[in-house]
C-alpha cells in the first residue's frame, strides 16, 4: 500500500540538501583546498600576523661576567579587516514542483527519490558556486597578492601588503624559445630563500606557461642534448624541474564563471608563483545571519557545511514552494605570504 503523502515541505530541506551534498563525488579537484586549511570563527572579522619569519640572526658573543644585550623582536605586521558576505537563492521551478507533487500522491519511494534527486541536483548549483568563489578569492590572492570581486553593488578590496620585490618581471617572455627559463627559476628561488628564510619546493602554473618549458631551446638541450630537435614531454618538463631546482610543478587549468558568466582561469596564462613548503594560511568563515540567528529558531531550517557554508529552507505559502539559500563568510589569511614570488613571464 501506497504511504501517506507528504508536503514538498517535508523533504526538500536544508538538512537533505546537505546530506545529498556530502554523498556526492567530488566533481572538481581544486588546489586551494590543498593550500590553505578551513576554519570558522564567530563573527565577521579576520585578523592575520605576518612577518615573524626570515633568516636567523646569529647570537652575538659575549665577555664573562656582563650584561647581556638586548635584541630587538623581529616587527610583525597585523591585517585585521571586516570579511565579505556572499549569499544567492533559488526557488523549485514549477514544473519539478507539480512533479513532486504528483508523485506525493502514489507515496512511491522510488519515484520520490527520483524527483528529489532532481531538485537537489539543481540546488546544488548554490553550493558548487559557493566552493569555486572560495576557490577563486584563494589563487587570486596567490597569483596577485590581493583580493578584488566587485559585483551586485559590493565591492571588495583587500591588499594583504605584498612587498614589491616579491612581484617580479622577466627580461626576455619566456615565450621566445631562447629565454633562460632556469635562470630566471634559481634566481627566484634565491630571492624567495633570502627574504623568508625557507627555499619554495612548489610552484604554480597553466599548460599554456608549461608549454613555453617544453619548446625552450635551453631545457631542450639540457634534457636530450645541445642541438636536440627532439620534442620533450610535459611530464619530462616537470621531472627535470623538480630535479634540477627541487621545485614541484602544479599545473592547474581549472576554470570558474563569474557573476557575469563568463570564464576564466584560476590561474591566468603568463604567471608563474613559486610557494614555500607548507600550508600557507587559513580560509576563514565567519558566522552567517542564517546561522547566528536561524538555527535555533522554527522559522526556517538550517545545516552548515563546508565549515561554514550555511544553507537555509524556508517555506512559500503562496505559492506553495520553498526557498533555498546559500550564504557565507569567507576570506583567507596568508602567513606564508612572504615567501611567495608572483612571476610575470611575459615581458611587455
Amino acid at each position: 500500500m501506497p504511504t501517506k503523502p507528504k508536503s514538498i515541505f517535508d523533504y526538500v530541506t536544508a538538512s537533505n540538501i546537505t546530506a545529498y551534498w556530502n554523498t556526492r563525488p567530488i566533481e572538481q579537484n581544486y588546489m586551494g583546498e590543498e593550500l590553505f586549511n578551513e576554519q570558522q570563527k564567530l563573527g565577521l572579522t579576520m585578523e592575520m600576523i605576518y612577518g615573524a619569519k626570515g633568516l636567523p640572526v646569529v647570537l652575538k658573543p659575549s665577555a664573562y661576567d656582563v650584561a647581556a644585550l638586548k635584541r630587538d623582536r623581529i616587527g610583525f605586521n597585523t591585517m585585521r579587516v571586516n570579511m565579505p558576505f556572499f549569499k544567492e537563492s533559488m526557488m523549485i521551478d514549477e514544473e519539478l514542483r507539480q512533479q513532486l507533487n504528483q508523485v506525493l500522491e502514489t507515496g512511491n519511494r522510488a519515484y520520490i527519490d527520483t524527483v528529489n534527486r532532481m531538485i537537489f541536483d539543481d540546488e546544488l548549483q548554490l553550493l558548487r558556486g559557493a566552493r569555486a568563489q572560495r576557490e577563486r578569492m584563494r589563487m587570486m590572492l596567490l597569483t596577485t597578492g590581493g583580493i578584488s570581486i566587485s559585483a551586485n553593488g559590493q565591492n571588495y578590496d583587500y591588499d594583504y601588503g605584498m612587498d614589491d620585490g616579491q612581484k617580479v618581471e622577466v627580461e626576455t617572455s619566456w615565450s621566445d624559445p631562447s629565454a633562460d627559463i632556469m635562470g630566471d627559476i634559481y634566481k627566484w628561488i634565491e630571492e624567495a630563500t633570502d627574504r623568508y628564510g625557507v627555499a619554495p619546493d612548489r610552484a604554480i602554473l597553466n599548460t599554456v606557461t608549461l608549454n613555453y618549458m617544453v619548446k625552450n631551446t635551453n631545457i631542450k638541450n639540457a634534457i636530450w642534448g645541445n642541438d636536440s630537435t627532439a620534442a620533450v614531454s610535459k611530464s619530462k618538463i616537470i621531472s627535470y624541474v623538480q630535479d634540477e631546482a627541487k621545485i614541484s610543478l602544479g599545473v592547474y587549468d581549472a576554470r570558474y564563471r563569474d557573476e557575469n558568466k563568463a570564464a576564466h582561469k584560476f590561474v591566468p596564462d603568463d604567471i608563474f608563483v613559486l610557494i614555500p613548503p607548507g600550508k600557507l594560511g587559513t580560509g576563514w568563515f565567519g558566522t552567517t545571519p542564517e546561522q547566528s540567528d536561524l538555527m535555533s529558531g522554527s522559522a526556517a531550517n538550517v545545516s552548515i557545511i563546508d565549515t561554514g557554508v550555511a544553507v537555509t529552507t524556508s517555506k512559500k505559502i503562496d505559492p506553495v514552494n520553498v526557498d533555498t539559500k546559500v550564504s557565507m563568510i569567507y576570506l583567507p589569511s596568508f602567513e606564508a605570504i612572504e615567501g611567495v614570488i608572483i612571476a610575470d613571464v611575459k615581458k611587455e
